[in-house]
């Protein structure tokens, strides 16, 4: 029996056609077999964020999506925020206010802010609150994210 499945999918930008085990998760897959290790594993069951990605432009939490499952898929990742080796002005605005602190949490929290910014260019505190609720951060840095995310959308440069 074969439990190995084709699929093609674009990953920041660039296409693969690749087999994956039927019990893979896209994070198993990012991680192992790719190597994008800046999408974190943590909960493993969907409750922390640290695994966020944008598939099709959605956030999911990718621990709870099979890699079977985004045959077909368009995936970004947190290493495809920067271009060209420099950080994307959502990035560069975290570090510049702090709240990127232990770090853990922020891939999750950057994908999750990328994707409102998508969605949305001039969100309200509001919005920003709501869009980063499913990412938690042990180091209580919110409001610098917010902050973060806020000053971006007052430049729309994402």
């Amino acid at each position: 029996m074969n439990d190995r499945f084709p699929i093609d999918l674009k990953i920041n930008g660039q296409s693969y056609s690749v087999d994956v085990s039927a019990c893979d998760t896209l994070l198993d897959f990012l991680r192992d077999q790719l190597g994008l290790t800046g999408t974190k594993e943590c909960c493993v069951v969907g409750e922390c964020g640290v695994c966020t990605v944008i598939v099709n432009g959605r956030t999911v939490n990718s621990c709870l999506m099979l890699a079977a499952e985004a045959d077909g898929c368009d995936v970004l990742t947190v290493e495809g925020l920067a271009t060209e080796g420099r950080l994307s002005p959502l990035q560069q605005s975290f570090l510049d206010h702090g709240a990127a602190q232990c770090g853990f949490c922020i891939s999750g929290q950057l994908m999750s802010a990328h994707n409102l910014l998508t969605r949305k260019p001039h969100p309200t505190v509001e919005d920003v609150q709501e869009a980063l609720a499913g990412n938690l951060c042990r180091c209580a840095g919110y409001e610098q994210m917010a902050e973060a995310v806020l000053d971006v959308a007052k430049g729309a440069k994402e």
